[in-house]
């Protein structure tokens, strides 16, 4: 009995394992933009598609096409494929006929977008499907692609969102499908041209992204889809150009790369730059603040009573009264040492060798030139007249005084 119970744990236990794996919730996908752009490493960027292209091509040089088709050079040696993934795909009538001319020169054209524009649609005469996004957005997608080798139709499918299309009207004459949706209705297109070049439009470009390619085994969706481009091709033009395009009602319209609109565009990026203007903001609301004025510099208070001298001297010296201008100073000298130094200048003071020594020892001016100051003020004050070499030599010897004692 216990050997019967074992066995029967033993086979439930494979089962029990099947179901819970099949009843997990798949991880929340964190980052849902759809971007398409060869760098992003996000679920939805395209840099394992375009990583990839040299696993595909290996003879092949991959390039990265930022100008219009009209640009293209013509003819050339060897065979030029253009791979166009973007959001919408409605090229103006001058970047069309560029587009059909290269195919017509026997290259490959191969666009993978949620929309076309109406001219494409018409002169490659194919109607597109109706659908409602919000019902198949965010959906499990699920889609086929033949086999160019062995015509076998493959099946795959990834649990991201699906956003794709079909072609609702085809001219068979010209027009080979090459994968259906999960409703069967065709979504990968093949418009061959006479002289060995091929259109291929597919309303899939999820099937293009990081996430499905690493989903399981998706990555052979990925490259079924891509050998219908000629292993003859030596050149393979990745699209830079029409990611720009700014769309209307009557068609496309090329519009420069914006590095604003770029920054907006990103999210990390534009946090950043919101980030960055708040800081300037706030920088200079405070730094607009009114600050403290400026203290204004008080100048020191003038000596008026030197100027008040000598404005008398200069009315006295205009007035040419040398003599009474000799005795003002004379009696200006005096009041000055008797006030500063304390000391009582003697008629006679040049010939007082004691005075002279107690002033210089108090003043700190040099001895000989203070007796020299108190004769050259005697003999002036002795004599008749008084001159005007007499008068400013005076004048001067008395400034050195006033400045130096």
């Amino acid at each position: 009995m216990k050997t019967i119970t074992l066995f029967a744990c033993l086979c439930l236990l494979p089962i029990l394992i099947g179901m819970t794996a099949c009843t997990r919730k798949p991880e929340k996908i964190l980052d849902r933009r759809i971007s398409l752009r060869r760098k992003d490493k996000i679920p939805y960027g395209t840099y394992v598609a375009y990583d990839n292209l040299k696993a595909i091509f290996p003879n092949a040089e991959v390039t990265i096409n930022r100008s219009s088709p009209s640009e293209f050079a013509e003819g050339g040696v060897g065979k030029k494929a253009y791979i166009i993934i973007v959001q919408r795909m409605d090229p103006d009538p001058d970047d069309l006929t560029a587009l059909l001319n290269f195919v017509g020169q026997g290259n490959t054209v191969f666009i993978s977008a949620f929309g076309f524009g109406d001219s494409l649609l018409n002169n490659l005469n194919v109607k597109p499907g109706y659908r409602f996004f919000s019902l198949n957005g965010r959906d499990t997608l699920r889609l086929s692609v033949t086999n160019p080798v062995t015509r076998d139709s493959l099946s795959f499918f990834y649990p991201g969102d699906a956003n794709d299309s079909y072609f609702r009207s085809i001219d068979s004459q010209y027009t080979s499908i090459l994968g259906r949706d999960a409703w069967g209705k065709p979504d990968f297109l093949k418009f061959g041209y006479k002289g060995g070049g091929a259109i291929y439009l597919h309303y899939a470009p999820m099937a293009f992204t990081n996430f499905f390619l690493l989903f399981g085994h998706n990555k052979a969706y990925y490259e079924n889809a891509l050998s219908y481009i000629p292993v003859t091709t030596n050149e393979i033009k990745w699209d830079e150009y029409f990611r720009y395009y700014e769309y209307s009602g009557s068609g496309g319209r090329r519009k420069g790369f914006s590095a604003l609109g770029y920054i907006l565009s990103n999210t990390s990026l534009a946090w950043a730059f919101w980030l960055v203007l708040l800081l300037f903001l706030i920088i200079y609301l405070f730094e607009s603040k009114r600050r403290q004025r400026i203290v204004p510099v008080i100048p020191p208070l003038r000596n008026n009573s030197l100027d008040f001298v000598k404005t008398i001297g200069r009315l006295y010296y205009q007035r040419r009264d040398n003599h009474n201008l000799l005795l003002k100073m004379s009696a200006i000298f005096q009041d000055h040492v008797r006030t500063r130094y304390r000391l009582h200048v003697p008629p006679t003071a040049d010939g007082e060798p004691a005075f002279i020594e107690r002033l210089a020892h108090r003043t700190g001016f040099d001895r000989t030139a203070l007796g020299d100051l108190l004769a050259q003020m005697r003999q002036l004050r002795d004599a008749g007249s008084v001159s005007d070499e007499g008068i400013l030599a005076l004048n001067q010897s008395l400034e050195e005084f006033y400045k130096l004692a």
